[in-house]
């Protein structure tokens, strides 16, 4: 596979956040759990990007780790909404310059509320999507919450 920077990585670049690149093959969407076996990574460091709404449209977004389940409730109030629910994926392109599969907090078309899951605020380092199938990009979570910006909170079903 050829390495080309994708634009999440030109735009961790831009904001001076250290990051390593990491590809693997992918025909398709695949879930976190098998980018970590695909990666060699273990499964706690492997993020995934969910898109949620709440009844007035507007965007909220939610990084968690691939193995476990956003709780809509915990996720609502970590934003101060009464509910949420999960964004269409035919709507996810339309919203964020993302596809199913290739979703990144880093570089949507609008800025969104982000929380982090609590569970990455003890990390040195996690994998979120570099925007692209196939493309991860490794990274401090502070660091990126604090140039999103994003919040921590426990948002994961226990």
């Amino acid at each position: 596979m050829r390495e080309t920077k994708t634009n999440v990585m030109r735009i961790l670049e831009s904001w001076h956040i250290p990051y390593q690149a990491h590809q693997y093959e992918a025909k398709g969407p695949v879930d976190g759990v098998t980018v970590a076996e695909h990666l060699g990574i273990p499964v706690q460091k492997v993020y995934k990007t969910l898109v949620t709404h709440d009844e007035k449209g507007q965007c909220y977004v939610f990084v968690i780790p691939c193995h476990k389940e956003l709780d809509l409730k915990k996720a609502a109030a970590s934003v101060g909404v009464k509910s949420v629910s999960m964004l269409a994926v035919k709507d996810l392109q339309r919203l964020t310059g993302y596809i199913r599969g290739g979703c990144s907090p880093i570089g949507m078309k609008k800025s969104y509320p982000t929380v982090l899951d609590q569970s990455a605020a003890g990390l040195q380092a996690f994998l979120v999507s570099a925007g692209r199938i196939g493309r991860q990009v490794e990274l401090s979570p502070t660091e990126l919450a604090a140039r999103l910006p994003a919040s921590f909170a426990s948002i994961c079903h226990s």
